[in-house]
């Protein structure tokens, strides 16, 4: 009778795959060349983040040390007078309320009409879609300074220049082109077979508009969103033409009533209003990141 014989390899246990560790010497090399990208994004973190910094700091200094101590110099105490000053004498609260009156509603028609007419363009097919399109990008290319003037005829005759109509007419006309060719470019990124089956089950073009247009473009349309809320809340030209009271001044118009009869400026309470106006927007800009990266690649490839 053999006995049998165990093999000592088979008692072993077997050994985790060893991970091949990169050298030393090639790690040090791969930071080596990573240390310019490094450099130039501190840099740029620099020049991006400095001013701001600087003009928060700077909406604590009283009107003596902006004359005499060195711009770069920190404020000698937390003054916040600048900032009461800002709101009462600068009127920045009942600017601001004008700024939101003027671009809420010049926001929410200018996505609604130009995301309907980048359907309409693009999804629906009829005659002459391609030179109505070619017709609205022309719109584009129009300076509008070149339009301030008869504009301003047509709404002084209409009795429209002692409201906040004006600003809202001409924001939302200068705002459909663009937004008008973003949304048709985003819908060409859409599959066409899904309108297509929506068509064969009964749908309607309103239907399929409301039901598949509009949930697959919420990226997008919050995108577009926030670019021309950003354009008209920063806006002074058009506010500055159009705006003939006080009390109807949007913010950025606000910000000139800083400066004294003689033409002085206040330093302090015109960069705390400038720091209550640029950190709402950066607050804003920042929790709404990722969607406006999504948005900005939504269109970026056909489907």
């Amino acid at each position: 009778m053999t006995a049998l014989t165990i093999s000592p390899t088979a008692t072993e246990t077997p050994q985790p795959p060893r991970r091949n560790r990169q050298p030393m010497g090639r790690r040090v090399m791969r930071a080596v060349r990573r240390l310019p990208v490094w450099i130039l994004v501190a840099l740029l973190l620099i020049v991006v983040l400095y001013p701001q910094l600087w003009m928060v700091l700077g909406s604590f200094k009283t009107q003596a040390e902006f004359l005499s101590n060195p711009t770069w110099a920190l404020p000698e105490a937390l003054n916040f007078d600048n900032y009461i000053q800002a709101f009462t004498r600068g009127n920045v609260a009942v600017n601001y309320w004008n700024s939101l009156l003027v671009t809420i509603p010049s926001v929410a028609a200018i996505v609604l009409l130009g995301v309907a007419a980048g359907y309409a363009l693009e999804v629906m097919i009829w005659k002459g879609r391609h030179g109505v399109l070619l017709f609205i990008l022309a719109g584009i290319m129009v300076p509008g300074q070149m339009i301030l003037v008869p504009l301003f005829t047509v709404y002084f005759r209409a009795n429209l220049t002692d409201t906040l109509w004006p600003l809202i007419i001409t924001y939302v006309v200068m705002g459909i082109p663009l937004t008008t060719f973003l949304m048709a470019a985003y819908f060409r990124a859409v599959p066409r077979e899904m309108f297509e089956a929506a068509t064969v089950d009964g749908s309607g073009p309103l239907r399929s508009f409301f039901i598949i247009g509009l949930p697959m473009m919420k990226n997008a349309i919050l995108t577009v969103g926030l670019v021309q809320f950003f354009s008209v809340w920063n806006d002074l030209l058009i506010a500055l033409t159009f705006t003939t009271r006080s009390e109807l001044a949007t913010i950025q118009v606000g910000l000139l009533s800083l400066s004294d009869e003689y033409g002085s400026t206040q330093y302090g309470p015109l960069f705390a209003a400038i720091s209550i106006n640029i950190i709402v927007l950066l607050i804003v800009f920042v929790f709404l990141n990722k969607k406006i990266m999504a948005g900005l690649a939504a269109g970026s490839v056909k489907g």
